[in-house]
């Protein structure tokens, strides 16, 4: 039932998403506001991950939470799909922000299933699930826009997460002992580079694939005159190598250190930056989703498989949400700043100066980040 769950809820997260900055641009002319409006998924959720991992240590439960975040999700939905102002279209995109703050007890519940040895493997698994969702749900994004304009999108988004709410009121949870907050515990997990570097990590990931993939290739494609069904199929491209990356990952954890695949999600992030300046025809714009397919494929799962493999049951939620808004400041970052750097310098200037700081970053990252000998569970 929580892969069901996750399916459903990340169906509602990406079937606007392909348009989203296309639907801003209508409320908007100012690339910067657009940029604004995409940072606030990020920024909020970056608030309510931690918020939410704390809590759920704090009570011992964690569905509470998940049905919490999927009412959040339909609300924001319906707020974006009746939004006559770049504002409204803002605070409703806010509270899918919020909504994401479900992830964590998702993952942890998830978890919760599985030896500690194998945590990359379940969440691989689970991030697997919402991969497939996101295909599914950005593949029919221009024929909902065909038929009921940006808005329908939206309407489904609030249908998938209603039924996912219900089927997650049927998840059966065993109460967990109460775990009180505790700064310094908090701190102490904060501070430890094994959990803060591959949250640093997956945070450039995130800032790369909120600002160029979902962000701009579409403002990038509208403005090259490429219809919404080629917009679509360019998110869902994204998503499929995505997916095919994180099965191929599957085997690749099992044979192979985690240093060499960090430095190939460097790669191929920095390559797909440098593909998207190099557009905007739509083979480049292509090219660039799905190489940023492949180097989150490569590093997400990983990273934060590192941040559950060293921590005790009692403080997974705590370190999953630390680790999460940690990383959701790129998910923030990303459309935000790249929207300041689009609107004042160009987006093809935009589009070089993040490949640079992929390239730059993710190749200091990757050369520090801490880790198991072999991700079966052996450590150095």
């Amino acid at each position: 039932m929580i892969v069901a769950v996750t399916l459903l809820f990340y169906t509602a997260v990406y079937v606007y998403v392909p348009t989203l900055p296309a639907y801003a641009g209508t409320l908007t002319a100012n690339l910067a506001v657009v940029g604004v409006i995409l940072s606030m998924y990020g920024l909020w959720q970056a608030l309510s991950r931690l918020s939410t991992g704390l809590a759920a240590d704090w009570l011992g439960r964690r569905k509470p939470f998940i049905v919490a975040g999927l009412a959040l999700a339909a609300t924001g939905a319906l707020v974006m799909a009746a939004a006559r102002s770049a504002s409204a279209l803002l605070a409703g995109r806010a509270l899918t922000g919020v909504a994401a703050g479900v992830w964590v007890p998702l993952v942890v519940f998830f978890n919760s299933f599985f030896p500690r040895d194998e945590a990359i493997r379940a969440t691989t698994i689970l991030t697997l699930a919402t991969a497939v969702a996101g295909i599914a749900a950005t593949s029919v994004t221009g024929v909902l826009n065909s038929i009921g304009g940006y808005p329908l999108a939206f309407v489904v988004s609030a249908g998938s997460a209603g039924l996912a709410l219900l089927i997650a009121l049927l998840i059966p949870e065993e109460r967990l002992p109460r775990k009180a907050p505790s700064l310094p515990a908090l701190w102490r997990l904060a501070v430890r580079r094994d959990l803060l570097v591959p949250a640093l990590l997956n945070g450039l990931g995130q800032y790369i694939y909120q600002g160029i993939v979902v962000g701009f290739i579409p403002v990038a494609a509208v403005r090259a005159g490429i219809d919404d069904h080629a917009i679509s199929l360019i998110t869902s491209l994204h998503l499929l190598v995505y997916t095919a990356t994180l099965l191929a990952n599957t085997r690749l954890v099992r044979r192979f250190r985690i240093q060499p695949l960090i430095f190939g999600e460097v790669a191929a992030l920095a390559a797909g930056a440098a593909c998207a300046a190099l557009g905007p025809g739509l083979p480049w714009l292509m090219a660039s989703s799905m190489l940023v397919g492949v180097g989150i494929g490569l590093g997400y799962p990983v990273l934060m498989g590192v941040a559950l493999a060293r921590v005790q049951e009692s403080e997974r939620s705590s370190a999953v949400g630390l680790h999460q808004s940690t990383y959701a400041v790129g998910t923030f970052v990303g459309p935000w700043f790249s929207g300041m750097l689009a609107e004042h310098l160009g987006i093809t200037t935009m589009f070089w100066i993040t490949a640079v700081l992929a390239l730059v970053l993710g190749l200091a990252g990757a050369a520090v980040v801490a880790r198991p000998r072999r991700m079966g569970g052996d450590e150095d």
